[in-house]
């Protein structure tokens, strides 16, 4: 299932296998935390966002380029 998020002006699709909202939520709120309170690599992950992939507890963000690519946890 793909949906869609907003985050830093952009909308960023979003792909699961089932439409979780409570994962949606907290995926909403990690994000801009990290946006605000994370590291270098992160932030730049953030920049360059493309795609976001929810397995399970896990999100792997998708960046321009594979080096950026980043799987972070949910829960």
């Amino acid at each position: 299932m793909t949906t869609t998020v907003v985050f830093q002006e952009k909308q960023i699709p979003v792909y699961m296998q089932e439409l979780n909202k409570k994962a949606m939520r907290k995926l909403e709120a990690i994000l801009n935390q990290k946006w605000e309170t994370g590291k270098q690599a992160l932030k730049l992950c953030l920049a360059t966002l493309i795609s976001i992939e929810v397995i399970g507890s896990e999100a792997t963000l998708h960046a321009l380029t594979e080096h950026h690519t980043l799987t972070i946890s949910l829960y």
